[in-house]
């Protein structure tokens, strides 16, 4: 094989990616080992942290704020934006800081670089099911029915995954040659958060400015979309939606793009 640096925008090398699926396989296992090596609970973190995040929400917005939800108890209205949201901002804190966390492989070995963040995004989804074992139970316990709608969960839940490797691609890229990246990607995600209808409905939201809220915000219909297809008095995500995974779908693609072209410098800087 001959390595020869690439050159203004390199194209996205597809068959390389599925001829390395073997070492994404192994990249994957090797975070899940790492993540809970040590750990008295385990894979039981997965679940602690949304539902610990539950309980002082539901504490004090749900009862000393009182934050309307219409039908649906403040706890699962809660949590089932938690669910999601968990494995988002996991997702993206870990991606992004990949390629420094790999920084011996990468200056050692020649591999499509794109497999370490595609690891870090994938690797989250294990505690996401963790912690929607437990969505379940509460759905049956507050006595709801999914409704006909929860064939589109695995459709919300590839957004939520294709929306985290698309910022952290650009993330994961500008984090090798600016490390103050990483401190500004904890300031995305707690931005982002309140940006987003996990602790407050769409609703309360001023109805000029809801559309803009909704479409720019991909999280805002893969959240109102959990709670569409699991739980019956919630109302589905508008057309905005269709807006939003445009938006996702450019990210993707000019992420791929940018995160190919610096790939070049990646052994060099980091």
């Amino acid at each position: 094989m001959i390595i020869r640096p690439t050159q203004g925008w390199a194209p996205v090398k597809l068959k390389e990616l599925f001829e390395s699926r073997e070492l994404l396989y192994f990249l994957i296992w090797s975070q899940l080992k790492v993540r809970y090596k040590q750990t008295i609970l385990g894979a039981s973190w997965a679940i602690i942290q949304p539902i610990a995040i539950m309980v002082v929400f539901t504490v004090f917005f749900g009862i000393v704020v009182r934050v309307p939800t219409g039908e649906i108890p403040y706890p699962i209205f809660t949590y089932t934006g938690l669910v999601v949201w968990t494995y988002f901002s996991n997702a993206l804190n870990v991606s992004s800081n990949s390629l420094i966390s790999y920084e011996s492989l990468i200056t050692k070995v020649y591999f499509p670089r794109l497999l370490i963040p595609l690891a870090s995004v994938v690797a989250g989804l294990v505690d996401f099911f963790f912690a929607f074992v437990v969505l379940v139970g509460l759905v049956v316990f507050y006595g709801f029915t999914p409704t006909a709608a929860v064939w589109a969960l695995p459709l919300f839940l590839l957004l939520t995954v294709i929306t985290a490797l698309a910022v952290s691609l650009w993330l994961s890229a500008l984090n090798v040659q600016y490390r103050d990246v990483r401190l500004l990607v904890n300031v995305l995600i707690q931005l982002w958060f309140f940006a987003t209808p996990i602790i407050y409905p769409s609703s309360l939201v001023p109805e000029g400015w809801r559309i803009f809220y909704q479409a720019l915000n991909p999280m805002t219909g893969v959240v109102e979309g959990f709670r569409w297809a699991l739980l019956e008095p919630a109302k589905p995500p508008g057309p905005s939606l269709a807006v939003s995974v445009l938006i996702v779908v450019c990210l993707l693609v000019g992420g791929l793009y940018y995160f190919r072209r610096m790939e070049r410098i990646f052994a060099d800087v980091v």
